[in-house]
């Protein structure tokens, strides 16, 4: 008896390993369900109308492009300070266009560039071209003989000087003449042309004064 007692419990082992193995297939069916279904929702992504195609590509190529404009075409500044009164405010937004070409900036542009003397951007307007010869008496600009018309100025000042800008350079100056810190002031009242950023095309903030500047 002991002997068919050791059969039947070797036989009651052999079944309750091939419950387990019975179990451990359908686990493995279960993956291989899982994972079909993982790779279906991947392929959805990925498929013509998914929206991986739809919505993740468009926004990083608008991304792309967007860093594209802001480092060769087009940025945006704020004014920090009133040297530019009345035409630009403190806290005023604007839209600037990178300049590349220096030869086409006009006397009474707006420009942004880098001050190596004071080792900051500032934003003035343009008064001195290369080779101009300015003079500067009782607060009216003289430019190569004549004197120019600068409506937008306020609060002009008592100030003289003679500046012959050079060749490659530029002289520029704030149009709140008395709360200016320009060429007139600087150790070096002139700016290397390699040193002009941008020149500022419209204010767009605050929206109420948006429009294009002068």
């Amino acid at each position: 008896m002991r002997e068919n007692d050791d059969i039947m419990e070797s036989k009651d082992v052999d079944s309750n390993r091939l419950e387990t193995t019975g179990s451990a297939g359908e686990i493995d069916s279960q993956k291989k369900e899982e994972t079909a279904s993982k790779k279906g929702f991947i392929g959805a992504f990925l498929s013509k109308g998914g929206f991986f195609r739809e919505w993740i590509i468009p926004i990083m190529a608008a991304i792309g492009i967007a860093i594209l404009i802001n480092k060769f075409l087009v940025y945006n500044v704020y004014i920090p300070s009133e040297s530019m009164v009345p035409t630009l405010n403190v806290g005023d937004k604007l839209m600037v266009t990178r300049i590349y070409d220096t030869s086409k900036i006009n006397r009474g542009d707006i420009i942004v560039f880098y001050s190596d003397e004071l080792g900051e951007t500032l934003i003035k307007r343009a008064i001195g071209l290369p080779g101009d010869h300015i003079v500067i008496h009782n607060g009216i600009v003289n430019v190569n003989g004549e004197d120019i018309k600068e409506e937008y100025v306020k609060n002009n000042e008592n100030f003289k000087g003679v500046y012959d800008v050079p060749k490659g350079k530029f002289f520029f100056l704030g149009d709140n003449r008395i709360n200016s810190y320009d060429a007139r002031k600087w150790i070096n009242p002139y700016i290397d042309a390699s040193d002009i950023q941008g020149k500022a095309r419209i204010k767009f903030y605050p929206f109420q004064d948006f429009g294009n500047l002068h």
